[in-house]
């Protein structure tokens, strides 16, 4: 960063991971510029206020972050508590991006379209490493704006890029056509979305945490509106990994969900299809007809597809990147964090050396960094950018240093994603101690987004409730 060192480190997104970073940043003596394509921090997290994490807040808050707020006079929350996404933003990140430091260096409205080398395109290499990068920003108004950037770390998450319904990675036939009776990957069922599902013909496809949140939240539902039907489709030929570990399960409430889901298919409430593989979507009349690969069809009037997200790579096309063939990882990440391998807690520490591409001072971070596997952790994601922050200032030992304890996780597949604590991010069939009940909590199952691959599996946060 020597030639540029008078720039701004670019961080796109402003999630907790992008926030986490831009403190840490600061921390090191660095100056960061955050671009949040959202109205507010953590927008994609508000889309899923109403949904309680499966980790308690120890596992949610980052070291730097923490040491900004102290002295302001915040209180942590505590610590062995499950906060709702909606906590996750009012008690913290909320206020750290109303820091002064972070607040005059956050810009809201601000989607990051393009990122480049000044001048180069990804063909050139001459003088490469000395040319700031350039970053295209359009704005909520319409303007388009290009700034100037030592470094960039990527912390925009996979919330806005979910996996298709069909089978394969593609669109099932019709499925465009179908967008009005498609909903998003965690409705709030129970909430403003109510009526929206009240007495319907509900179909969830998918095989994570995600859908294990939407079941249940349709279940209790269903209590006070018995004419809802509940119908569960996945392309596995069996749940026992959506069920999960149960109570050996390190994380207790998130084996509380997979539990709570088994007795509620168990007894019928919820009718589950198995090895469905979805080709086609057709509308008929007031409903919709989805017809699998092998002819079997099923019919609804409202599909949820709990299918996962995968990372959006076209804003980085211009610039040299290493990815794994099959999760869309850094190359020397993938393996670490394969689905059909580890689960969210099985997956090693890691840090700037295992997230370098061959463009140098560019960073992808968080779930994101994951690519489309299934096993991001909030903790693992800071000690990614306390790692990369190092770096960036030339400490390669403390850089190289890193450590991270992580709950055992039983399983922790997941289909939202953005991740086992973080905002929904990826899909899993190939593919953030207030425990109080009203309303019923649901369980995130991770930007975001969102199993198969070879080593990991993305699983969103979840929280306690009682069994219906």
């Amino acid at each position: 960063m020597d030639s540029t060192s008078q720039l701004p480190v670019a961080v796109i997104g402003a999630g907790p991971i992008g926030l986490a970073t831009a403190a840490h940043l600061l921390e090191q003596g660095l100056d960061p510029v955050i671009f949040e394509s959202g109205p507010t921090p953590a927008a994609g997290i508000n889309q899923w206020r109403h949904i309680r994490l499966f980790s308690p807040w120890r596992f949610n808050l980052d070291a730097a972050a923490v040491r900004l707020l102290e002295p302001t006079g915040w209180k942590s929350p505590r610590l062995t508590a499950l906060p709702y996404g909606a906590e996750l933003i009012d008690e913290y990140l909320a206020p750290l991006a109303a820091h002064p430091v972070i607040a005059k260096r956050l810009h809201t409205g601000a989607r990051v379209i393009a990122v480049t080398r000044a001048g180069l395109d990804k063909t050139h290499s001459r003088g490469r490493e000395q040319a700031p990068f350039r970053i295209r920003v359009q704005h909520a108004d319409g303007t388009v704006t290009d700034h100037l950037a030592a470094a960039v770390i990527d912390a925009s998450g996979t919330w806005n890029t979910p996996n298709p319904v069909g089978t394969g990675g593609l669109p099932a036939i019709g499925e465009d056509t179908a967008a009005d009776r498609i909903t998003t990957p965690l409705p709030h069922v129970l909430g403003a979305e109510r009526d929206r599902f009240a007495g319907q013909r509900v179909l969830i496809i998918g095989s994570g945490h995600s859908a294990a949140n939407t079941l249940i939240n349709l279940a209790t539902l269903a209590r006070d509106e018995p004419e809802t039907r509940i119908l569960w489709v996945i392309r596995a030929d069996t749940a026992a990994r959506v069920y999960g570990g149960g109570d050996a399960d390190g994380l207790p409430a998130r084996g509380q969900l997979g539990t709570r889901l088994r007795r509620l298919v168990e007894a019928g409430t919820i009718q589950l299809t198995t090895g469905f593989h979805t080709q086609r979507i057709d509308a008929a009349d007031d409903h919709l007809v989805l017809t699998a690969v092998d002819g079997r069809t099923l019919e609804a009037d409202v599909v949820v597809p709990a299918t996962g997200f995968r990372p959006e790579l076209d804003i980085l096309r211009e610039l040299r990147l290493d990815l794994d063939p099959i999760v869309e990882a850094p190359t020397r990440l993938g393996p670490l964090i394969d689905p059909e391998f580890h689960s969210c807690g099985t997956v090693p520490p890691h840090g700037a050396r295992h997230l370098a591409h061959p463009e140098q001072g560019f960073y992808i971070v968080g779930s994101k960094s994951y690519g489309r596997a299934p096993t991001f952790l909030l903790a693992t994601g800071y000690e990614q950018v306390r790692s990369i922050t190092a770096a960036l200032v030339g400490d390669t030992t403390a850089a190289d240093a890193v450590h991270l304890v992580l709950p055992e996780t039983g399983v922790c597949s997941a289909e939202a994603g953005t991740s086992c604590d973080a905002p929904p991010g990826q899909d899993t069939e190939t593919e953030t101690e207030s425990c109080c009940r009203t309303p019923e909590p649901a369980f995130l199952g991770i930007p975001t987004g969102l199993v198969h691959g070879r080593v990991a599996a993305e699983s969103f946060a979840a929280g306690k409730t009682e069994e219906t």
